[in-house]
């Protein structure tokens, strides 16, 4: 407790400054004070903006991204590689996804939602006139969405039958009162994989955990749906990425069905047989599949250690497609243009914000269409991700990626911890964003793990921390921390943990189990009682996450959820903590940020708590989260790094 008495009575490093007041729609709780001139210095590593790729313009070589030039992302046309982006909607809260119509180009379909409730509806924009057409109830959840093979009908999950269900619906955009409920379901967790050639049905995955996701087609005719996979005896397995072939006869997929990871596979829908598509065997997930319009080309991304790698095959002869060089990263949102053999994506790496990009099989080039801006900074001199492993206690290899300042920052530095969310999620080697910040100009390290639970690691890591073996995915924090204090680089006297949604109840957990060993901690829409969050979190998500995380209405897993909540022990939590919440946030309630901090400070223990009105699951408008980056970069300077203390 010495630290925390000689924190409460140092002098205020602001007094007689400037400082920066929060908006009306931010709720502001014993914050250390932020002056202007920690905003000014900081505020270039918050200007960077990103681009991701969703569509091509039907009949023209042109691009549908989503970017940022104010507040929140938007839509806008890139009509040449490298051209000018212009802007195509202009609204309050960002769009969350956009589809051109798939036959002319004449319209746009995209889904919104307001205040980061996630209750998205899909709009139309009609690129002529500019008007703007709700299509949706305005009141469910709706989400996915894949257009038909002939261009006129789009189907998407809506929960609009009873708020629970995902059910199917179908409609032909150009006149929203055609939509109607097409397949019913039981469960928050089907979507919409492809529709069959002739446009009668559909194939959709019913994820009923991160281990489990099954494959049906739908007639939408009738409403039927059958299952047209099958689960190994006495193992679960996943399905994913389904894709019609050209005769609508079988499907492309990913599978991990033959072993530990997510494996290429054609399934006969006759006959219910998998057959590889690759013969070697795999040693990482195959993720975002796209098949082009004659079903000859496929694309496909393996998950390698966190970093992407892209793949095209010939289907006709499962041979590999020689690729241009691609810049090492992340790739996601694949999509071939129709009627020609170019592929575009997005990517991000350690030095690029996230980008769009083409490669033309033809001329064998790889094509960039945007230039995210960085702030002006230099990004040649943003560090590479460095993979670092360690083992848990009970010899489990565990990695991540470390981050480390430049060398002008002379001896053991300070360091993040960051958890990624999910549980089952995964820290990939992607731009850094504003945390360069605090690399650059603080000289502090940043470490992001993979802990037991994380993808990309087989289906026996993701399930090794469900239920109530959750303990030693709690346990792997302790062993990292150990690991820390065998680096040179690495100050183990100085060490903050964060994370958001999961990766918050982790680091809620590592404030009280390790508060002997960690300075601060600041929890981003973090579970403080895995229990309450289950009861109180959107029903549709429920039964998701009761998977995952155990059935709080068992006895013994509700006695496991009481005694290791992070608010049963709130008592131990001794070192000061921030606390960041949206109001509206439908994943985890406010409720379960509102208990920590209330507890905490009960305790005695500095607690500054920030929450945002006009937010949901994390921050997302740039006003937002540029206080909230100043306010974080304020706390580490106090709390971390010691500036003022003796």
């Amino acid at each position: 407790m010495r630290f925390l008495l000689v924190l409460a009575v140092i002098p205020n490093p602001a007094a007689g400054q400037a400082l920066i007041a929060p908006s009306d729609n931010l709720v502001v709780e014993s914050l250390p004070p932020i002056p202007r001139s920690l905003a000014r210095d900081a505020a270039r590593y918050a200007e960077f903006r990103s681009a991701g790729f969703l569509d091509w313009h039907p009949t023209r070589r042109e691009m549908l991204v989503r970017t940022r030039f104010a507040d929140v992302p938007q839509l806008h046309l890139v009509r040449t590689p490298g051209g000018a982006r212009r802007q195509l909607t202009f609204l309050p809260d960002p769009i969350a996804g956009g589809w051109f119509e798939p036959t002319a180009g004449r319209y746009l379909l995209y889904r919104r939602d307001e205040g980061g409730a996630e209750f998205f509806q899909l709009y139309r924009l009609d690129l002529q006139e500019g008007r703007t057409s709700l299509l949706t109830d305005g009141a469910s959840r709706n989400t996915g969405g894949v257009w038909s093979r002939r261009g006129d009908l789009f189907a998407w999950e809506s929960t609009r039958r009873n708020g629970t269900d995902t059910d199917i619906w179908v409609m032909n955009p150009a006149d929203s009162a055609s939509a109607r409920l097409a397949v019913m379901v039981e469960g928050g967790g089907w979507s919409v994989a492809d529709w069959s050639p002739d446009g009668a049905r559909v194939a959709l995955i019913n994820g009923i955990s991160a281990n489990q996701r099954q494959v049906w087609i739908a007639d939408l005719a009738t409403g039927h749906k059958f299952l047209v996979t099958q689960a190994d005896s006495g193992r679960q397995v996943a399905y994913a990425e389904a894709r019609f072939t050209l005769d609508g006869r079988a499907l492309i997929l990913a599978t991990d069905r033959g072993g530990e990871f997510l494996e290429l596979a054609r399934l006969d829908l006759a006959t219910q047989r998998l057959t590889p598509v690759t013969v070697e065997t795999a040693r990482w997930d195959v993720e975002n599949l796209a098949l082009n319009r004659d079903g000859s080309l496929l694309a496909y991304v393996t998950n390698e250690a966190g970093f992407g790698v892209l793949h095209v095959l010939r289907l006709a002869t499962g041979r590999a497609v020689a690729l241009p060089r691609i810049p090492r990263g992340v790739i996601g949102g694949l999509r071939w243009r129709k009627g020609a053999s170019e592929l575009g994506f997005t990517l991000s790496s350690a030095r690029e914000p996230g980008d769009v990009y083409s490669i033309d099989l033809a001329s064998h080039r790889l094509v960039r269409w945007t230039e995210s801006e960085t702030g002006g900074l230099e990004v040649a001199e943003f560090p590479e991700a460095e993979l670092v492993r360690w083992s848990a206690t009970d010899g489990t290899e565990l990695s991540g990626f470390l981050y480390r300042p430049p060398e002008r920052f002379a001896g053991p530095r300070p360091v993040i911890i960051s958890i990624h969310g999910g549980p089952e999620g995964q820290s990939r080697p992607g731009f850094q964003g504003r945390g360069n910040y605090y690399l650059a100009e603080l000289g502090v390290a940043l470490l992001y793990p993979n802990i037991r639970g994380s993808t990309g690691y087989g289906k026996s890591f993701l399930a090794s921390d469900n239920g109530v073996a959750r303990d030693d995915a709690y346990g792997d924090i302790g062993a990292l921390l150990d690991w820390i204090g065998t680096r040179s680089d690495l100050d183990p006297d100085r060490v903050m943990v964060t994370g958001g949604s999961y990766g918050g109840h982790m680091t809620l957990v590592s404030a009280y189990r390790y508060a002997d060993r960690i300075r601060c901690a600041v929890d981003v829409v973090g579970i403080s009682h895995l229990a309450t969050f289950l009861e109180h979190t959107a029903p549709y998500r429920r039964d998701l996450r009761r998977v995952e995380y155990g059935d709080e209405r068992d006895a013994n897993v509700r006695a496991f959820m009481d005694r290791t909540a992070p608010l049963a022990n709130a008592a131990r939590i001794s070192k000061p903590l921030l606390v960041v919440q949206g109001m509206n946030d439908p994943r985890v309630p406010r409720s379960e940020a509102e208990q920590i901090v209330a507890t905490v400070r009960n305790g005695g223990t500095p607690v500054a708590y920030l929450m945002a009105r006009d937010e949901g699951h994390g921050f997302q408008k740039k006003a937002n989260a540029d206080f909230q980056f100043y306010a974080t970069i304020a706390f580490v300077r106090r709390y971390l790094i010691g500036e003022g203390v003796p």
